[in-house]
């Protein structure tokens, strides 16, 4: 097939668009494939955004879609489109080394969870995306980070920076991060696409390397909210390898994407979303507002609880349940931790007993509050951060101040402290062209509400059209 250049284009439309293309025969899985890893060869020597490709395996298994496609065993919406994970997910015969140099000889001999349901939906896997140390807010030095494909010098978010950076920059339909304290999120932010972080337990966790085991989270990344809808489809449920994860049944989310939000409640406190917040930042949670209640939801006005003690116990509960999941390399090969990993660890190895009951207290007061909260509204309107997006060099400096690190995670913490599912989404770009974005958090399991309302405003404010230069 002759793909001339509207190839180029096609990299950047939806995977569920795509995926419609190759699943009517007007593109092969093979033709996107090669072109996304053409790409990704060509580009990536600038963003970085991955840590392996796989061609070989990736061109194998689009040449059997194509296959199964022309024979008519259709398995999805995923079935031929290229996707790829973070380096945190293993991957069966494929170095999986968690952005951790002491991890480059680490090949996993059975597939995660997600990364098996992928394979099982016909999903193309291309490979490994680059994260910060093992899920932590930096880099390991040795690695080169990942480069905002927007705007050169603005941070590309932590810690699935290589999710984020590959789709934003066309080089693969959809990816999977991880979420302990805002990391779908943030770079989802930075990158100008969706982030979903469902409720806590509806994604196995199972044969992914933990941060923090009662924090971490699992969910899709991608252009648009039809995107993350349709891949958390394949990679929610219940699964025995991993006793955490839910039992309930998993909606087709993205069947139910076009029902609208008439009648919907969403509760919006104006203090929360405006006091302290950049004013480009407020106004967009206003438009969401204002997108919502067009399509008739109720905007309901309510009041947050404190959270201040909530998400300053984030951290003592982070990093002791860290030193749990180093404990086979930590201590004992501490000179092969970057100095922020292993400060973070060593730190971790201070907390006490009282302080991580007292955090586990502040959090469980804090689950108690949003759950009567969701008793008067079914979705809440917030933000992802209350500034624009800092540069790489501000970044940087983040950690020296702990009311810097709790500005930074005031908004995406709460819900890994609860559990409860968010999406974060584009909406428009500050002033340098960085991206900017809100948040929706809904109740747990209420992610197929928080498709709906997120296809609401991305049908008002039509951004998926956007892409860098």
């Amino acid at each position: 097939m002759n793909l001339g250049a509207d190839m180029d284009d096609i990299a950047f439309l939806g995977l569920v668009e795509v995926g419609r293309k190759i699943q009517t025969g007007e593109v092969t899985s093979v033709d996107v494939t090669s072109h996304i890893l053409e790409r990704i060869e060509r580009l990536d020597r600038r963003y970085n955004s991955y840590a392996t490709v796989i061609s070989e395996m990736a061109i194998s298994a689009a040449k059997t879609a194509d296959t199964e496609i022309q024979s008519g065993k259709i398995r999805g919406p995923l079935h031929g489109v290229p996707i790829a994970v973070k380096d945190l997910c293993d991957t069966k015969g494929i170095l999986t080394a968690c952005g951790m140099p002491m991890f480059q000889d680490r090949i996993p001999t059975e597939d995660s969870t997600v990364v098996s349901r992928l394979r099982e939906a016909g999903a193309i896997l291309l490979g490994k995306l680059q994260m910060t140390e093992g899920a932590l807010a930096m880099h390991h030095p040795d690695i080169v980070v990942p480069v905002n494909p927007w705007v050169n010098d603005r941070w590309s978010g932590a810690s699935s920076s290589g999710s984020g950076v590959s789709v934003a920059a066309g080089l693969t339909y959809g990816s999977l991060g991880s979420d302990t304290g805002g990391s779908i999120r943030f770079p989802s932010l930075c990158n100008g696409i969706v982030g979903l972080k469902g409720t806590w337990g509806r994604v196995s966790r199972s044969g992914i390397f933990p941060l923090s085991d009662t924090l971490d989270h699992v969910g899709p990344m991608a252009r648009k909210v039809e995107d993350v809808a349709a891949i958390l489809s394949v990679i929610a449920g219940h699964d025995a390898s991993d006793p955490t994860s839910l039992t309930a049944k998993v909606p087709d989310y993205l069947s139910e994407i076009d029902k609208g939000v008439e009648g919907l409640r969403v509760g919006f406190d104006e203090s929360y979303c405006s006091n302290g917040v950049n004013s480009i930042i407020s106004d967009a949670v206003h438009s969401a507002l204002d997108s919502l209640s067009k399509a008739g939801a109720k905007i309901v006005e309510f009041s947050m609880p404190n959270t201040d003690d909530a998400v300053r116990g984030w951290v003592p509960l982070c990093v002791a349940e860290a030193v749990v999941a180093h404990s086979n390399t930590f201590p004992s090969r501490a000179d092969e931790y970057s100095d922020t990993l292993r400060g973070f660890l060593e730190a971790g190895e201070q907390i006490s007993g009282p302080e991580y009951a007292q955090a586990t207290i502040h959090r469980k007061e804090l689950c108690g509050a949003m759950q009567k909260i969701h008793q008067d509204v079914d979705l809440i309107m917030t933000l992802t951060l209350p500034d624009p997006i800092p540069t790489v060099a501000e970044f940087a400096k983040i950690g020296e101040s702990a009311d810097a690190v709790e500005r930074l995670i005031k908004y995406t913490s709460i819900a890994d402290l609860t559990g409860n599912p968010t999406i974060s989404l584009p909406a428009g770009f500050d002033g340098n062209g960085a991206p900017i974005g809100i948040q929706f958090m809904g109740s747990p399991l209420s992610e197929s509400l928080l498709c709906r309302a997120g296809y609401i405003f991305q049908t008002a404010r039509d951004w998926s059209d956007s892409k860098p230069n």
